[in-house]
């Protein structure tokens, strides 16, 4: 049998967006406590950049925190936070020599006060980079976006009357970028949890049950290498 690694890529997409979940249950297999599965899943993000960029992907991006995450343990919280700030002060460099974008999606006003220093570090630093952009979603709401969105639109006193789906993307976190073309979600859920809902609405989706921390180079081929097989019909007939 020829496995994925074995397969030539073709079509790869431009966009992949990857909910990375299974931290917790990979911890837990293993006797750890739920920060010890964060910490790995965060270490396997370099490893997952590094793969997209030598796979061609133009913009990857990831679902670290969601709005609804803010329910979890007080002691969880503070320690994916302190996680995030620690890895943006050590992957940003290395990021920028490689030629990546880094881009922050969700509110920010929400964070501590180091914390967005960091971040806001990242982008100026990174912004004029072509490369690749990496779109890190924490403190992401694919509703809380739209409604966002929304205001700004409102804001800017755009004509309602006449507004299209063009005009609306332009007010996304995601501006100027493509749609995902491919959503990755791991851990064998099914479902897309509030991520890219405006952007997504008709991206392929693959789900494995691989938990995040174990997502490698392979497994992400394996994923192109389906969707390369798909054929995307965005509501049309197939031709043919």
């Amino acid at each position: 049998m020829v496995s994925a690694l074995d397969t030539e890529l073709t079509n790869v997409p431009r966009h992949v967006a990857i909910i990375m979940d299974g931290n917790g249950r990979w911890a837990r297999q293993r006797g750890l406590p739920r920060l010890a599965g964060h910490r790995a899943g965060t270490e396997n993000v370099r490893r997952t950049v590094r793969a997209a960029l030598d796979f061609g992907i133009q913009v990857l991006s990831l679902y670290a925190f969601s709005t609804e995450n803010w329910g979890r343990p007080a002691e969880e919280v503070r320690g994916l936070m302190t996680i995030l700030e620690e890895v943006i002060g050590r992957e940003t460099t290395a990021l920028h020599k490689e030629g990546v974008v880094i881009r922050h999606l969700g509110r920010k006003e929400e964070l501590s006060a180091s914390l967005r220093q960091k971040i806001e570090q990242a982008e100026n630093l990174t912004r004029h980079n072509t490369r690749m952009t990496l779109n890190v979603a924490f403190n992401y709401g694919g509703r809380r976006e739209i409604i966002d969105a929304m205001r700004r639109l409102v804001a800017a006193g755009v004509d309602l009357d006449n507004l299209n789906e063009e005009t609306f993307a332009n007010y996304l976190y995601t501006a100027g970028q493509p749609d995902p073309d491919l959503v990755i979600r791991t851990a064998g859920e099914m479902r897309l949890s509030n991520f890219l809902i405006w952007q997504a609405a008709y991206a392929e989706y693959y789900s494995t049950p691989i938990y995040w921390p174990d997502f490698d180079r392979e497994e992400l081929r394996k994923a192109l290498v389906i969707y390369a097989q798909r054929q995307r019909k965005f509501g049309k007939l197939a031709e043919g």
